[in-house]
């Protein structure tokens, strides 16, 4: 990747005062040795000046900087000396290790402190005496301890990186829960508003469309009457909905969602709207467990008995519609049947999304499904609509 040269205020400022520095230090002739190859004092402005170059290039071109510095500071072994040139280069190799690749940042710690040990090494071998410890510290000083804390520096860095990342990805969780759990409930409320309505709907079609296509005032009375009742009913579902969306603290609070014991109004509810119809609605529990059932599995099969017998008001052929509950230790089932055929009279449309709604219900409890006709012994055909919904809670998707 490309890195722009153009060096960052804060070196440039480092640069200045390290150059500014040393030619203080240079004015008022201190230096740091003496009787050197070189002893003219200006020859030690030259370290000095190209030192205080490289620090512009410490956070760009650390490696190169660091590089060239050694080289500098080799040099400045050479003539008068300069403290600044030192100090600098301390600065380069603590900037080599902070802001160079991964590889020279544990490369760079390990080589100065083996240039460390070399050199004490070497001075003990070349001085025999107490004077090359003190040579070992200053090469320390000036290597190996700058690099030894740029690591330390990086790895707080990057360790709050790091947490900044975590930070991050964790927010980004929590958004996508949210955005899933909205859409789930949203997916939830569309099924509510969906089988609550959807029957009251379908008998107001069916009838209204009966009032106004047979000229019978008795008749379009009783239609009239079973369009008041089914939209004074779906009125009452559509505030129980409301009521469930409410805040915690609102003064009235919710109705209960309905359960298998309110399958009777249901049924006799279904009855009354599709008599004109030609269609008898019965219910036949024949469940051999009596015990509570967990509210989710009730609900589901409430709405799916609710979305069948709105499927047969719309669609069924004159004759008997059955609902059949049975239930074992562990499943809970449920059967729609109704005549399959043709019949007379006014239908209301249907768009497929009560079936969608009664899989996603099922699939949701870990159970089965299945919707379509059925041949029977006389040679006609039944409409069954049959689920198979799980007891236990460990067989449901959250």
């Amino acid at each position: 990747m490309f890195t722009s040269l153009r060096p960052h205020r804060h070196d440039v400022l480092i640069a200045v005062i390290g150059l500014a520095g040393g030619l203080a230090l240079w004015g008022a002739g201190l230096h740091t040795q003496g009787g050197r190859a070189f002893g003219a004092h200006w020859v030690a402005l030259v370290p000095l000046a190209v030192t205080a170059g490289l620090e512009l290039l410490r956070r760009n071109r650390p490696q190169t900087a660091v590089a060239v510095g050694t080289l500098m500071l080799v040099a400045d072994q050479f003539t008068t000396g300069s403290l600044a040139t030192v100090l600098m280069y301390t600065d380069l190799m603590y900037a080599a290790v902070v802001y160079g690749t991964p590889a020279a940042a544990r490369r760079i710690p390990v080589s100065t402190f083996l240039v460390t040990v070399a050199a004490t090494l070497g001075a003990l071998a070349w001085f025999r005496g107490p004077e090359a410890l003190l040579f070992g510290v200053v090469t320390g000083l000036v290597s190996f301890v700058p690099a030894l804390t740029g690591v330390s520096v990086r790895n707080h860095r990057e360790a709050a990186d790091a947490a900044r990342l975590r930070a991050d990805q964790t927010a980004l969780l929590a958004e996508m829960d949210r955005v899933q759990a909205v859409t789930a409930e949203r997916s939830r409320m569309a099924r509510e508003l969906h089988d609550m309505v959807a029957n009251h709907l379908s008998a107001i079609a069916i009838h209204s469309t009966a009032a106004l296509s047979i000229d019978d005032p008795g008749t379009s009375r009783d239609a009239l009457g079973v369009i008041r009742q089914n939209s004074v009913d779906g009125l009452a579902e559509m505030r129980r909905l409301i009521g469930l969306l409410r805040e915690s603290g609102a003064a009235e609070p919710p109705s209960a969602a309905p359960t298998l014991a309110s399958l009777d109004a249901l049924v006799g509810q279904a009855g009354a709207n599709s008599a004109s119809s030609g269609l008898t609605v019965t219910l036949q529990d024949s469940r051999e467990e009596s015990g509570p059932l967990p509210a989710p599995v009730e609900l589901a099969a409430y709405r799916i008995v609710q979305e069948a017998l709105t499927n047969a008001l719309k669609h069924a052929a004159p004759g008997p519609v059955t609902v059949r509950l049975g239930r074992s230790a562990k499943v809970l089932t449920v059967e729609v049947s109704s005549a399959f055929g043709d019949r007379p009279g006014p239908r209301a449309p249907g768009s497929g999304a009560g079936l969608v709604g009664m899989r996603e219900r099922v699939a949701l409890l870990g159970g089965s499904i299945e919707a379509g006709p059925e041949p029977r012994g006389d040679g006609t055909k039944i409409w069954l609509v049959r689920a198979e919904l799980p007891v236990e809670e460990r067989t449901w998707r959250t």
